[in-house]
């Protein structure tokens, strides 16, 4: 790859983290709608194809559903998605999930995610923070793992819990190590 390719490569990079860093929190009325269809659809995927999620579902004191986050990098990368927070299936909070990072990557990808609220303290933290950092010791749940995810494991060793699903692209793997969210004002 000669010296002119990778300069190109590079500012392509910087200018779509420049683009995802610039993306309003105002979303609108017209654009809740759209987002809530959207955390419907992604809520309805889970229950319907990973029903070993159920006493997830059913103790969680909260659930922030990201319907799609897209990522990309050459080097230097970033990550964006908007979602719904849910308390007892319905709306209270809009947040959007951004993430910076740079190192050995290359390539796009999209996916969903949700963090279940176990506790009520977590849920807490969470909506009271001025910016969520989600951190390394953040527990996933892999929905394809069958009925591993006891009502014991989850409520008394994790407070939050991260089910990662939908993936598509060519960027390996998804974590969610480093993202922030943010409240969305409507």
């Amino acid at each position: 790859m000669t010296q002119m390719n990778r300069r190109v490569f590079a500012i392509s990079g910087l200018a779509a983290i420049t683009s995802l860093a610039g993306c309003s929190n105002a979303i609108g009325s017209a654009g809740a709608a759209d987002l809530d269809a959207r955390v419907d659809a992604a809520r309805d995927y889970l229950r319907t194809n990973y029903p070993s999620l159920g006493e997830l579902f059913q103790n969680a004191r909260g659930i922030l559903y990201i319907p799609v986050v897209t990522e990309g990098g050459l080097f230097v990368g970033g990550a964006y998605g908007r979602g719904a927070l849910r308390i007892n299936d319905a709306t209270v909070d809009y947040y959007s999930a951004t993430r910076a990072s740079f190192g050995l990557q290359a390539g796009a990808q999209q996916y969903a995610h949700a963090l279940f609220f176990m506790t009520e303290q977590a849920l807490s933290d969470f909506r009271y923070s001025p910016g969520w950092a989600a951190s390394a010791d953040l527990r996933y749940a892999t929905p394809t793992q069958g009925g591993s995810m006891g009502t014991e494991t989850t409520t008394q060793f994790s407070p939050v819990i991260a089910v990662v699903f939908g993936q598509s692209g060519i960027m390996a793997g998804a974590s969610l190590a480093g993202v922030k969210y943010n409240r969305i004002i409507p």
